[in-house]
């Protein structure tokens, strides 16, 4: 009998982590735009791709796009966070006050190009950020590219024209940089963004090219203001986070596979698709015969100026809460000098 224990009890040691390994899984992926979206079909599906692949099947995705399991864009941390989902992508600033940290990458003219940027933020996270991610596993984190102002019938070129206009705001920062520039910002989720400008209820929005096609924002605007290829007025974060339970419930190897789609290459990886996306909008926008302004180097400086009142203003709300705002400021910057040579 003891023999026979024995043998039982062995079997059941080798078949118990062969078991744990075969082990197949399903990650409930959401998000909030259409599957049409570059977002979804350049960096998503692709990155599902690349987990099914490398874990020989056995870890899979179902993609949820345009909040088809309910709630709103600013659900979407909550759901992570909760379960509902086990990975989201979104927005940082669709959730005002919860990334006060991170969020010094949204100032104006902070960030450069999209891939040293997002490398910058990463290690910026890493280093000053994580007690925003409770209950989160941060896959990816990055800045998508420099938004563009969008203009339904009024063209834009000058400080002076952008005056009293209502333009879509991306985040709180957004707002804020839009009120130092003269304009008057409405805060919206850019899917609510389309039906506001077909209405007249907006006069632009501050969006970057990439949602462009997929918002037929180029369709429903005649008239677009960049800053230019050296500067950036403003971008948005972005984050691709799991469920920190569902994670920590994955057998060792399937971890492994995430880690190895995670990080610091892999937020840049992200922003390389958006960087693509960006100049396919440009493109869609001068295809329908729009026309694309530039700011002169003399107008920037003047939109520099206009706009550096919101860097202090961030410094002393951050300062409030016991942490040393000019600090993260000057590491943001010069993680984005590093990157950017």
């Amino acid at each position: 009998m003891k023999l026979r224990d024995f043998a039982c009890g062995l079997m059941a040691a080798l078949v118990l982590p062969l078991a744990a390994q075969a082990q197949e899984v399903t990650l409930k992926v959401a998000h909030f735009l259409p599957p049409v979206s570059p977002a979804h079909t350049k960096f998503i599906s692709p990155w599902c791709d690349k987990i099914a692949e490398q874990s020989q099947g056995r870890m899979k995705c179902q993609i949820y796009p345009a909040m088809s399991l309910g709630g709103t864009p600013p659900h979407l941390l909550t759901q992570a966070r909760d379960g509902v989902a086990d990975i989201v992508w979104t927005l940082p600033g669709y959730t005002p006050g919860r990334f006060p940290t991170s969020e010094v990458f949204e100032l104006p003219f902070i960030t450069t190009t999209h891939e040293a940027s997002s490398r910058a933020i990463w290690d910026f996270v890493q280093a000053h950020s994580m007690k925003e991610f409770a209950g989160l596993k941060p896959i990816a984190v990055w800045v998508n590219g420099p938004n563009v102002l969008h203009f339904r019938d009024k063209e834009v070129k000058t400080l002076a024209d952008l005056k009293g206009l209502k333009v879509r705001a991306p985040s709180r920062l957004g707002n804020k940089l839009l009120t130092s520039l003269g304009a008057t910002p409405v805060g919206m989720p850019v899917p609510q963004m389309a039906e506001s400008l077909s209405k007249g209820v907006i006069e632009g929005a501050l969006v970057p090219w990439e949602v462009v096609p997929a918002t037929k924002t180029h369709e429903l605007t005649r008239y677009h203001l960049q800053a230019g290829e050296q500067h950036t007025l403003t971008t948005a974060t972005m984050v691709f986070v799991m469920n920190q339970k569902k994670y920590d419930s994955l057998p060792t190897d399937l971890k492994k596979v995430i880690d190895n789609n995670s990080g610091r290459e892999t937020s840049a990886w992200v922003s390389a698709q958006f960087r693509e996306a960006d100049a396919a909008g440009r493109e869609a926008a001068l295809a329908r015969g729009n026309t694309v302004n530039t700011l002169s180097p003399a107008e920037v400086a003047k939109w520099q100026a206009a706009s550096q009142p919101v860097a202090a203003e961030w410094v002393k709300e951050v300062s409030a809460k016991g942490v040393d705002g000019q600090k993260l400021l000057d590491d943001a910057r010069a993680l984005v000098e590093k990157y950017s040579k």
